[in-house]
């Protein structure tokens, strides 16, 4: 299973993005498609909070907009949503403990341990600082 990354849904959403294209081509191939893919629930928070900043974008994303954004992803029938289960604390735990992981690196162990319990084979991202976490691969789908 594939999980994707904040990064590539706010790519594929806003159309002013240099990476728009090919995020919205990767993600309609997962949504489309009859394998499994995956979102962590704290990438869509904080997509949410990414779009719709008026700090970020000079013309953020109307709030609506970016709720109705959410609801078609969550329409793909091969969509998983990844959250804590049973096992999620001894594993960030020693996520955090292991890497020495403070302050906002803290969101991207929650999004890694969130793939490894459940089994996501690869991680779609465009943030490097996801290779500090062992065990999960990851990859940049909008580069050759």
């Amino acid at each position: 299973m594939i999980a994707v990354d904040t990064n590539l849904l706010v790519y594929a959403h806003r159309e002013d993005s240099p990476w728009h294209e090919a995020a919205w081509a990767r993600l309609s191939e997962l949504a489309e498609g009859r394998a499994l893919w995956a979102i962590p629930w704290p990438c869509l928070h904080e997509f949410l909070a990414i779009v719709t900043h008026p700090r970020i974008y000079a013309t953020a994303t109307p709030l609506d907009t970016a709720l109705d954004q959410v609801e078609a992803w969550l329409e793909s029938p091969s969509l998983v949503l990844l959250t804590e289960t049973e096992g999620y604390w001894p594993a960030l735990r020693n996520m955090v403990h292991a890497g020495l992981v403070t302050g906002p690196q803290i969101h991207d162990a929650r999004v890694a341990v969130l793939c490894q319990v459940h089994g996501v084979r690869e991680l779609w991202t465009a943030d490097r600082d996801f290779n500090r976490f062992p065990g999960l691969a990851v990859r940049n789908p909008l580069i050759g």
